[in-house]
């Protein structure tokens, strides 16, 4: 499930970079916000992609197969989908932080919030 940030939400700077609005310190780099959306069945991987995302991804499956390795190498993916289990609602949508990325794949930032287990 992919998300397209619309810009100007009312969302303070802070809470823009974490939904993948906000520039990365790499100006070849894209942020992308990333998050656990919770369904009655199901838990969905949700990469908030930013509105100026660089031409160089030319392959949507590939960039967030490539944003969700990079998030699971850096948590620990039981860990937080457990604690997403006890703490969020069924339909609520769980943002676990950011992840910049420059579209050769290399990773030049990572900042997750406190609901994400580090590995």
């Amino acid at each position: 499930m992919t998300e397209t940030g619309d810009g100007d939400d009312g969302a303070s700077s802070a809470d823009a970079d974490i939904d993948g609005e906000g520039g990365a310190a790499d100006p070849d780099a894209d942020t992308f916000g990333v998050g656990i959306h919770v369904t009655e069945t199901e838990f969905q991987f949700v990469v908030h992609v930013p509105a100026d995302i660089d031409s160089g991804w030319s392959d949507p499956d590939a960039f967030q197969r490539l944003v969700e390795r990079t998030v699971w190498e850096r948590l620990d993916r039981e860990a937080t989908l457990r604690r997403i289990a006890k703490e969020a609602e069924t339909g609520e949508t769980v943002t676990l932080g950011r992840v910049s990325l420059r579209p050769d794949g290399t990773v030049t930032d990572a900042d997750f919030r406190e609901t994400a287990v580090p590995a």
